[in-house]
């Protein structure tokens, strides 16, 4: 039998890490995700764990799961299937089958497929990969448990330290397979738990012999060639949507020359955000970890009376809780950004899953006539423009802006080209200057901002708050007054469409058969799945918004240029009921979905098949 492994040059992959909740499964494909964007693949992750701190173990319920896509191309999504399960107890297979390619290769952890483990999965027989009908794969069992107990013998570790190491030996496995140096994790390792210097040990032990497996062993499996992708030359990162969200409020406040406050309750999955400003006082950022959502909002509303570039981040109900408040902001004309990091719900729901189902909330959420500027981000790595953009409209405008991500968007991650402050759109505050004519109600009149006068500028002493005002600032219940300051709150968020990019479309610009529209974090689903239809001959074409409240100039032209128009989001329809009132002339499909799950490829380009298959049947 021939010893040299069988090299396969691929243009892309798909490696889904999955295991216990306490099996390290998201530092281990978090790690061969940055390993992979180092050598220039492209790539996309979609981290998936359950919202118990820790489920039972053994259980389907506790399983995570971490998938990478990653390739020579383009990688817009995490992909809809894996080619390679990494399973590390028979919980991880039962609950990824439907998520493996068919023919795909499946490695797993032979120890932990006990008597007892198959139980606590729910197997009915010793067999789970013939009850899943799991026949036309690849099944590479490896005694991980075992051998990651062998390559630590010598340490006088304990039996449950001793498994922490699994996950690095799989780790060296696949970073084997798919030929990863391993010098980055290496130095990841050292760093991060540089105080424990036997854990550094151990871990860079059963890596290297992960990896010297696989070498050992090359019969068992091909080994796989992905080459780096043809990229744009500059200084990349790999971030997360939550961190480039961070830094893009970060270059914000920089490029408006204000000092940065940050006023928020931990919330699954927004709390990064928090956390990465947090740390960055270097730069002078002010951040207050508030009792509750209420308090971080009020904070930072009072933050931002004072001069301060604020804002506030939550998720689904902590934007329920921050709804009065919002319209604090609202009457007071106050400049700040309410980041939304959306999640399943509604209530608690699904903590760790994601959704797009707080935009109805977004745009009517509050009492009163109380409009707010509304956007989305639609990758990991744009988070970082659009709360840049957020930022600007706020403190250009005077008017409290709500940013939308979501759970997929904050908790996954690809690499982000990192932008120079000099490129960046100017930032210039609606500073009040001139203490002889400031009025706090008195306007520009082509944005209808109100000028942003703070305590301690002399001359500027005024009153907002909560009750309507007149132009001086003081208590007013005239009644043509209330209509007048109504109407133009609503007009200065309707002229923010003077300053916000038309929308693009992908595909015919013309005008078609189909237009798929969404909004937020489905864009690189629908963007890949409009880019393999079109390469199969199909018309269809993708208009995807990020500017929701207002719309972009051009929607109404867009729009009546195509014979259909399907609205896909990951709730059950709500864009659509929000398009239908702005443009009732035209006819909306909806393709919705409410699993915590982001749509897959499979799915879009099924529906866009089914309805091309009406039209042609009319």
């Amino acid at each position: 039998m021939s010893t040299e492994a069988k090299i396969i040059e691929l243009d892309e992959v798909a490696i889904r890490f999955s295991g216990d909740s306490g099996d390290g499964m998201q530092l281990t494909g978090t790690l061969f995700s940055d390993a992979s964007a180092l050598l220039g693949n492209d790539i996309s992750t979609f981290p998936d764990f359950p919202s118990e701190i820790r489920a039972p173990q053994g259980t389907v319920g506790g399983v995570s799961g971490f998938q990478v896509h990653f390739g020579a191309n383009q990688i817009n999504t995490p992909g809809d299937l894996a080619h390679v399960l990494v399973a590390m107890n028979p919980a991880a297979i039962k609950a990824n089958a439907k998520f493996i390619r068919l023919q795909g290769t499946i490695i797993y952890d032979s120890d932990s497929f006990t008597e007892k483990n198959l139980l606590k999965a729910q197997f009915k027989t010793t067999d789970p990969f013939e009850e899943l009908n799991l026949h036309d794969y690849r099944k590479i069992a490896v005694p991980i448990s075992n051998l990651t107990k062998e390559s630590l013998k010598e340490f006088g570790l304990d039996n449950k330290s001793v498994l922490r190491s699994k996950n690095m030996f799989a780790l060296g496995l696949v970073c084997w397979m798919f030929n990863r140096p391993l010098d980055y994790i290496e130095s990841f390792i050292k760093k991060k738990f540089a105080k424990k210097p036997t854990v550094v040990e151990a871990n860079l032990k059963v890596l290297h012999d992960g990896f010297n497996y696989g070498m050992n062993m090359q019969h068992m499996t091909p080994r796989y060639v992905v080459n780096p992708a043809p990229i744009e030359k500059g200084t990349y990162r790999t971030v997360h949507g939550n961190q480039a969200t961070a830094w893009g409020i970060l270059a914000a406040a920089e490029k408006a020359k204000k000092p940065l406050f940050i006023g928020s309750y931990p919330i699954t999955p927004a709390t990064d955000i928090l956390q990465e400003l947090a740390v960055r006082k270097d730069l002078g950022v002010k951040s207050f970890q508030a009792e509750d959502e209420i308090a971080g909002i009020c904070t930072t509303i009072g933050a931002s009376f004072a001069g301060h570039f604020a804002v506030t981040s939550t998720s689904g109900p902590g934007l329920a809780l921050k709804s009065e408040a919002m319209g604090l902001a609202v009457i007071a004309e106050l400049p700040i950004v309410v980041i939304n990091v959306q999640r399943g719900g509604p209530s608690t729901g699904l903590p760790t899953k994601t959704e797009q189902s707080d935009l109805l909330q977004s745009l009517y959420g509050r009492n009163g006539e109380s409009p707010m500027v509304v956007l989305a981000a639609s990758s990991p790595s744009d988070s970082f423009y659009y709360a840049y953009m957020a930022s600007k409209i706020a403190m250009e405008r005077m008017t409290p802006v709500i940013l939308l991500t979501d759970g997929f968007l904050g908790n996954g991650s690809q690499p982000m080209k990192l932008p120079r402050m000099a490129d960046l759109p100017e930032i210039t505050p609606a500073q009040a200057l001139d203490a002889e004519t400031y009025l706090p109600y008195k306007r520009d009149a082509e944005t209808l901002a109100r000028e942003w006068a703070y305590p301690g500028m002399k001359g500027f002493e005024h009153r907002i708050g909560g009750l309507e005002k007149g132009l001086d600032g003081n208590v007013s219940h005239d009644p043509a007054n209330h209509q007048k300051m109504c109407d133009i709150r609503a007009e200065k968020v309707a002229r923010v469409a003077d300053m916000i990019p038309e929308l693009e479309i992908y595909g015919n610009q013309e005008g078609g058969e189909i237009l798929l529209v969404g909004w937020g974090g489905t864009h690189g689903h629908l963007l890949s799945s409009a880019r393999e239809l079109r390469s199969e001959g199909i018309d269809v074409s993708l208009a995807h918004f990020n500017y929701i409240q207002p719309l972009p100039k051009n929607t109404e032209q867009i729009f009546s240029k195509y014979k259909k128009i399907i609205v896909c989001e990951l709730n059950n329809g709500q864009f659509a009921l929000y398009l239908r009132d702005q443009f009732p002339q035209f006819s909306y499909a909806q393709m919705n979905k409410l699993q915590g799950l982001p749509f897959t490829n499979d799915e879009i380009k099924s529906r866009v098949q089914k309805e091309m298959e009406g039209s042609l049947s009319c």
